[in-house]
């Protein structure tokens, strides 16, 4: 398939290095490439925010069924910076 494609001159000049650099053969392999990325990133993304929104079940639930306590705040910086105290020393 054939494709005409418009960039921004910042954009082409990205590319052209790319090419330049001899990692690329073409500016055609510089495109593929970055979609090839782009496809993965948005994989990864999906994958995340699915593992996120599991994350937020699994809390949701455990707060439905009564597994969770308030939290001390104060208790927890005073732990917090006890385990600190014994690294630095």
């Amino acid at each position: 398939m054939t494709m005409n494609v418009s960039l921004p001159s910042e954009m082409e000049a990205r590319v052209r290095e790319h090419v330049a650099s001899g990692l690329y053969g073409s500016a055609s392999e510089v495109i593929r490439e970055a979609l090839r990325l782009f496809e993965a990133y948005q994989s990864v993304k999906t994958l995340s925010l699915a593992a996120l929104k599991a994350d937020i079940d699994w809390g949701m639930n455990d707060v439905a069924a009564g597994r969770v306590s308030k939290m001390d705040m104060e208790s927890i910086k005073v732990q917090g910076r006890a385990v600190k105290a014994r690294r630095v020393n």
